[in-house]
């Protein structure tokens, strides 16, 4: 089972791509969008929708985890974050990807057992979960991959209360 995790933004949009076998966790591909500041929206969305499509076309993931949005001040930045996040669900779905999304307190929970956790200690637990040398870079990066480790081991789980 192959899942995909996105940080959705409109500069950088992190992606990582994890293979579920037998319990295990593998990296697949992990890496980052990257869209011009100063460039019209849409052609930024063009540009998230067209990465996107050549990830999905190469990887070929079965489902995906997308982070639900959290904002409390900037409503601009919330906005065209919310765009963003359209483009890469309807992206998704054209592509027949089962898609769910987690909140970042659900990442957290999930990636190192406490909801409250700051953004290195989910660094280092994506590191450790995963077997990787360093810590993916940008941040966004290693986002995404802690956003499709949540996904993983909430499909175990669903797995595991479904059984019982």
């Amino acid at each position: 089972m192959k899942i995909i995790g996105i940080d959705p933004g409109t500069a950088i949009i992190g992606w990582g791509i994890v293979e579920e076998r037998g319990g295990n966790l593998t990296p697949v591909a992990y890496g980052h969008i990257t869209t011009a500041k100063g460039t019209d929206p849409a052609d930024r969305l063009c540009t998230l929708a067209d990465e996107l499509e050549n990830i999905l076309k190469l990887h070929i993931p079965d489902e995906a985890s997308v982070e639900e949005l959290f904002f409390s001040t900037n409503a601009k930045t919330a906005i065209s974050v919310a765009q963003a996040r359209g483009v890469i669900l309807l992206t998704l779905r054209r592509f027949g990807v089962t898609i769910a999304g987690y909140t970042p307190n659900q990442v957290k929970q999930s990636v190192t057992g406490y909801g409250g956790a700051d953004k290195k200690q989910i660094q280092m637990m994506t590191k450790n979960i995963l077997h990787l040398s360093e810590i993916p870079k940008p941040d966004d990066t290693a986002d995404a991959l802690a956003i499709s480790i949540c996904h993983a081991f909430s499909r175990k789980s669903r797995r595991i209360l479904a059984e019982s």
